[in-house]
């Protein structure tokens, strides 16, 4: 009689989820993911990033996990991403212990920074000449989003401030085309170099949301305006010089989620900000063949979800399916290549650990020990949007 019930019950809730999908806009039925697997997905995925976090508050870049030793290379960029990785764990999943660890990482952060008398602030990595314009605009996303889960705590106003004195500097590297420079000098802050699609995308991000969610609204003209030049140059530009663009690559997960962020806002549904990420989607899978690549692309996951709810909203059913069908194979095929997952592939069965610093960290490629912080972040980024959306 009990099996009877919980078999019972296991009908009820697979209806239940075929219900929901199908209100929402999509018949297709994920074959491979369910919530569960993305929730342990989760759970790991912030163990490795709170296990990985230094004491001075930024993140060992990479670990092996079969020789146990720490890569001597790092990158600033993907730091601050790991940082905002957490933030958004934090949004979803709120712990003392992930609250903790942000305000740790933003201190870092701050104190490795230089500001000046414009209310400036600047991050100064590293002994080189020069700093990526990406590293402080994943910095403010950080903020950004623990700001809006966090609304009051002590000291809150000291963040705001840190977030005004970032967004200014990023204000500050905008180029005559609406686009921004790659790079700022370390010496007086003063940008340098052609716009990077990586670098531009992250910016236009954190701008959207600063004006969306935290009062920025004389900002809106511009971001605007940002948004159109970026999609033109690294998409419209860049795909006819190359059908199969690496700089539509470099943009194409930030971009897609900056036009969800502005097609969603009360400054109206207008038609292109939906348009475009679903255009690139369809790219993303018919032309840069997202499923036959070998290296992890957790990354192209946080675009391909926000074009499926777009595709959602604008009841493009069968761009929707497509699109689900591409989450639910991609995403899946990556979860395997967690540590200690349940799912865990071949290669990470034949190399079982219970290393702390390797446990719940995403592996680049099917069979590559090395763990990598922004990777894992990505992916984790991938599994919360598709237990928002399509869970």
């Amino acid at each position: 009689m009990q099996t009877y019930n919980f078999l019972k019950q296991i009908l009820a809730l697979s209806l239940l989820a075929s219900f929901v999908l199908l209100i929402n806009g999509c018949s297709y039925k994920p074959k491979n993911l369910d919530p569960s697997l993305l929730q342990e997905s989760l759970s790991l995925g912030t163990q490795f990033l709170l296990q990985n976090q230094t004491p001075k508050g930024n993140f060992n870049y990479e670990y092996n996990f079969v020789t146990k030793t720490y890569s001597s290379t790092d990158n600033d960029v993907r730091q601050a991403g790991a940082l905002w990785g957490l933030a958004l764990i934090h949004q979803v999943n709120p712990t003392p212990e992930t609250k903790a660890a942000i305000l740790k990482g933003l201190d870092f952060f701050e104190q490795i920074s230089k500001t000046s008398t414009d209310n400036i602030r600047y991050i100064v990595y590293d002994d080189a000449e020069k700093g990526s314009t990406g590293t402080v605009a994943l910095v403010s996303l950080a903020l950004i989003d623990f700001l809006r889960t966090e609304e009051d705590f002590p000291n809150r106003e000291h963040y705001v401030v840190l977030l005004d004195q970032y967004l200014n500097f990023l204000y500050s590297l905008r180029t005559i085309d609406d686009q921004f420079y790659s790079q700022y000098t370390y010496a007086e802050g003063e940008g340098v170099n052609y716009p990077s699609p990586y670098f531009d995308g992250e910016t236009l991000l954190a701008l959207v949301k600063a004006v969306k969610y935290l009062g920025y609204d004389g900002w809106r003209p511009f971001v605007l305006s940002s948004a159109n030049a970026m999609y033109n140059s690294h998409v419209t530009k860049a795909l006819l010089e190359d059908p199969d663009s690496a700089k539509t690559k470099g943009f194409y997960q930030w971009g897609s989620m900056a036009f969800y962020e502005i097609y969603n806002s009360s400054w109206g549904k207008v038609t292109k900000y939906a348009t475009w990420p679903i255009q690139m989607a369809n790219w993303m899978i018919d032309t840069h063949q997202v499923l036959a690549r070998t290296l992890n692309t957790s990354y192209a996951y946080e675009g391909l979800i926000s074009a499926w709810e777009l595709a959602r909203l604008t009841n493009d059913l069968e761009t929707a399916n497509k699109l689900a069908k591409v989450i639910d194979e991609g995403l899946y095929r990556l979860t395997t290549w967690q540590v200690d997952h349940s799912l865990q592939n071949s290669f990470l069965k034949e190399h079982p650990t219970k290393d702390a610093q390797a446990i719940g960290g995403i592996m680049n490629s099917a069979d590559d020990p090395n763990l990598r912080i922004d990777v894992t972040q990505h992916q984790m980024h991938a599994v919360i949007l598709a237990l928002k959306f399509l869970f």
